[in-house]
Order: C-alpha cells, then structure tokens, then sequence
C-alpha cells in the first residue's frame, strides 16, 4: 500500500487579505504587556506614597485593600504576585484620576523640598551679610524686624566661634524656624 502525503495545513485555509488584517484593531500582546506593566508601575507608585496622601485618593476600596495588602507583603515572588493582582484591579478603576492624585502627591513633596531649600538659602544670606536682611525686609515687610536681628546676631556669634561640631548651634535652627513660615505664607 502506497503512503499519501499528508496534505499541507494552511494552504487551503483562507485566512481573509490584506486590507481585512490592516484594519484589525485589536492591540498586540507586546501592547499589552506593556499596559499592564504601566498599571502596575502605578499600582507601586500608589503603594509607596505616604499613608496621608494614600488615605485622600478616592479608589474603589477593593484596589485600596490590595494596595495595602501589598505594602504588608514581605516575600519577593507574593509581592510580585500581589503587584500583578493590583493591576489587573487597576484595570476597572479610573486610571487618569490615580495619575494625576499620585503627580499631585509626589509634586506636593517636592514644594515642601524647594520650601525647605529657600528657607535653608536665606539662613546662609542672613548669616552672610546685612545686605541680605535688607532685601528680606523688603521682599518680608510682616517681618518682626527686632526679632529677626536678634536671631541672626545670635546665630552670626554661634557661626564665629563654631568648632567642628556635628550639629548646628540652636541659634540656626532658631533662625531657620523663624524663616520657613514667612516663607510658606
């Protein structure tokens, strides 16, 4: 008996042409990885904001319970396996709102940063040169002026006799906590 060859799959099949495979929408796997892995990141970044700032997001509670069962995970691969949970829930809940909740978050802690650095800028000036009270006067008219030359005389004596100590005198911190309020307002 003479074996017949097995017919060729696929060559019968019609698979539809060109114009029909162009104008499938559907995303690629690659695409979809890669949303997936985008709900994921942000599924991290809202893990890893402050309690506070966590507590103001609105987010189906669902989401807000994974989220913290995924800062209580300990063990690499069931963070990685919550991590995956999180973003598959990230899939139903708004994800432009999360976005810009996690900027606004992550932007907020930057000001306080810049605020700090200003305040810490003006304590060196003041310390510096009395130029440097003159303009913040001017720019600081509120200013308790006898308080504010106390404060620098004392920390510009503090700063002269400074001996390799590891820590400021109170004098600067005085001064620096007197700053950062005028600052803010």
């Amino acid at each position: 008996m003479a074996r017949r060859a097995a017919p060729h799959r696929g060559i019968d099949v019609h698979y539809g042409d060109a114009e029909e495979a162009a104008t499938d929408e559907r995303p690629s796997k690659t695409q979809l990885k890669q949303q997936s892995h985008a709900l994921q990141d942000l599924g991290k970044a809202l893990a890893e904001l402050s309690p506070q700032a966590f507590k103001a997001i609105e987010m189906p509670e669902v989401l807000r319970d994974a989220i913290e069962l995924y800062r209580r995970t300990t063990a690499h691969e069931g963070k990685r396996r919550q991590l995956q949970y999180v973003g598959k829930l990230m899939r139903n809940a708004d994800e432009d709102a999360l976005r810009q909740a996690v900027a606004a978050a992550t932007l907020g802690t930057a000001e306080n940063a810049l605020a700090l650095h200003e305040a810490e800028r003006w304590r060196a000036e003041l310390i510096a040169s009395d130029d440097a009270m003159t303009r913040w006067l001017h720019e600081h008219p509120e200013t308790d002026t006898q308080q504010l030359r106390s404060l620098v005389r004392q920390a510009r004596k503090d700063a002269a006799g400074l001996v390799a100590e590891d820590r400021q005198p109170k004098s600067f911190r005085e001064l620096f906590q007197f700053i950062k309020p005028m600052l803010a307002g």
